[in-house]
């Protein structure tokens, strides 16, 4: 929506100065939809057919409880040099205000509890849906809270998650693919980037009639299981590359340049650094897919076809670039 060509809707309302409990609902209702205040008893918000719905409902019971109130449709109409109604908008502080609260409880989750991580999780996503709901002139500012969201998140999966490899020093060697047909591939259950990726890897490049495990606890790894992502597995992080990198290098993989770049994207995704643009779109998918209350192997199919198609972009890409 543009500040510049808006129109615009007026909540004129006037309630007996007696009716304590009604002037209390109606300022609870207006703030909820997020409106501007013009006077006392004069509020705005932009034209959207569901706002004016929603004022005009709220006219109604306005009257209903002994007051008087119309709903307005105007056109703003300001001074060269003046912002107009659109800056009465502005969500920057609050936004401001969030991210500061995302990055005090990012600090603050050191230590805690699986459950109060949970917990902080969903209040502070309930803050940021509230804000969303009545930003009706999204700007830089929601950007960056969005961005400072997706960050909090991902450290908040990260310590939820037991069993978190640790890297490791050595080289990395080149196996043989043939002798790794046929197996079975374990990892810890609730899958995120770096497993997800690895476990697409396997089944495309690796090991086509791969059979995945999902592991409560790496220490449930049968013996004769190739483990990944996990302390102790056979394919984890080594130095600075993630399991999906260290598979890539282990099976002499690096050379495609498509999945140098997905390896990319998973390292900035479970590890930090570097800057890859799908990234925040990837960790996205993935967070809808969560929500969806996928299995691991359900999780696995759907991501897939997004890596596949992710996969088929970089090369297409890379392709024009080498023209």
């Amino acid at each position: 929506m543009s500040k510049s060509n808006t129109s615009w809707i007026l909540l004129i309302a006037t309630l007996p100065a007696s009716s304590t409990a009604s002037r209390m609902r109606l300022w609870r209702a207006v703030k909820s939809l997020g409106c501007a205040t013009l006077r006392d008893g004069v509020y705005l918000l932009p034209f959207q057919t569901e706002l004016d719905y929603r004022l005009k409902k709220l006219s109604d019971e306005v009257r209903q409880d002994g007051g008087n109130s119309w709903v307005l449709r105007v056109a703003a109409d300001p001074r060269p040099g003046e912002s107009g109604f659109g800056a009465m908008f502005d969500r920057t502080g609050v936004y401001d205000d969030l991210c500061r609260s995302l990055d005090g409880a990012a600090v603050e989750m050191k230590g805690q509890a699986p459950a109060d991580i949970a917990r902080n999780l969903r209040k502070m996503r309930k803050e940021l849906e509230s804000i969303r709901a009545i930003d009706y002139f999204p700007s830089e500012a929601s950007a960056l809270a969005e961005a400072a969201w997706l960050r909090y998140v991902q450290s908040a999966e990260a310590a939820m998650s037991i069993g978190e490899p640790a890297a490791v020093a050595g080289e990395i060697p080149l196996l043989p693919r043939d002798e790794y047909r046929g197996r079975r591939w374990a990892t810890r259950k609730r899958i995120w980037v770096d497993r997800v990726a690895s476990a697409w890897l396997i089944q495309r490049f690796i090991d086509p009639e791969a059979e995945f495990l999902w592991l409560d606890s790496p220490l449930d790894c049968p013996a004769d299981a190739l483990g990944f992502d996990f302390d102790g597995a056979t394919f984890t992080h080594v130095g600075e590359c993630v399991t999906f990198e260290v598979l890539l290098a282990s099976f002499g993989l690096s050379q495609d340049p498509a999945l140098a770049r997905l390896g990319a994207l998973v390292r900035n995704l479970d590890a930090g650094g570097g800057y890859v643009p799908e990234a925040v779109g990837f960790e996205a998918l993935m967070h809808g897919a969560r929500k969806r209350g996928l299995t691991d192997d359900q999780l696995l199919a759907n991501v897939g076809a997004v890596l596949d198609s992710l996969h088929a972009h970089f090369a297409t890409n890379d392709e024009k670039e080498g023209q």
